[in-house]
């Protein structure tokens, strides 16, 4: 009798801080079972080892040594990772942000799927929603990436908006050289109303909101019912910024469409396998308890 051949194994996992909440484990090895795969999914939270985002490499370079396929990077080192990687993508290059490393022949390889991940979920959440002028919280590693979503989706003039007006400032630079002069700028917080008051649309991309970093990004009577609000925070699923977007009757896009998508193309980095999103959005929905719309 022949013996049937072990099923494929790949171990994965996620850096960043706050990160013991993250749903990354169940939704890969969910869709691991799926496939056929045995696929383990393990939490490197930086706060439970009492590092900084500076250990990023030393906990890279160990994981690489303990035989990982590949891993996830997230809050707060996007962009600081880049330094420890062998080769970056060409989308991960312009972005100057990772998201995904895979260890292959010797090599840690850096890739972002976060660009995708909000594109597929933007239109597929939002559709129809006008994006001739949008406003964007957050100029750190996902909002480099939903910046070049936004642009690649045909937004005219985005306004990047950061506490470290520099990142803001070097992000809107980069998007000017990629996708042309006068799509992008930058503006300080004190600017928020002056800009909010034409938008179309507002997109969140900093860590507020999340369970470990509660609270609002700006002040709610900045919002108004015309304007669509999208949010890259989906733990919760329901932000504080997403409860009073609705209370106002904007419509309103949560980050767990991005937290799949991009979970889907990491999927498929990681095993070489097709992933199945919209069995991946159910999976969320039953983690979180919310309906699969």
């Amino acid at each position: 009798m022949t013996t049937p051949s072990p099923a494929p194994s790949y171990l994965t996992g996620l850096i960043g801080t706050g990160i013991r909440p993250s749903l990354s484990p169940a939704l890969h090895e969910r869709e691991g079972d799926r496939h056929g795969l045995r696929l383990l999914y393990r939490i490197l939270d930086l706060d439970v080892l009492g590092a900084g985002p500076e250990a990023v490499g030393e906990v890279l370079s160990a994981a690489r040594l303990l035989g990982f396929d590949g891993l996830n990077i997230t809050h707060p080192c996007k962009q600081v990772v880049t330094a420890h990687l062998d080769e970056l993508a060409p989308e991960a290059a312009r972005l100057g942000a990772v998201n995904t490393v895979v260890f292959r022949d010797g090599l840690a390889v850096g890739h972002n799927t976060d660009v995708t991940g909000f594109a597929q979920s933007f239109a597929r959440g939002l559709p129809g929603a006008p994006t001739g002028s949008v406003v964007q919280l957050g100029a750190g590693g996902a909002g480099a990436a939903v910046a070049h979503a936004l642009l690649t989706l045909g937004t005219d003039r985005l306004t990047v908006v950061d506490t470290d007006e520099e990142r803001a400032a070097s992000l809107a630079r980069a998007l000017g050289t990629h996708f042309g002069k006068g799509r992008a700028d930058h503006f300080s917080p004190a600017g928020l109303r002056s800009r909010l008051a034409d938008a179309d649309g507002l997109v969140h991309a900093t860590p507020t909101g999340m369970e470990a970093h509660p609270g609002l990004p700006l002040p709610v009577e900045l919002l108004r019912p015309e304007l669509w609000v999208a949010e890259v925070v989906y733990r919760p699923l329901e932000t504080a910024l997403l409860r009073a977007a609705t209370n106002l009757g904007c419509r309103t896009l949560d980050g767990g469409g991005m937290a799949v998508f991009q979970a889907a193309d990491a999927f498929c980095l990681f095993t070489g396998r097709e992933p199945h999103p919209e069995w991946m959005l159910a999976d969320l929905a039953d983690l979180v308890g919310a309906p699969a719309g």
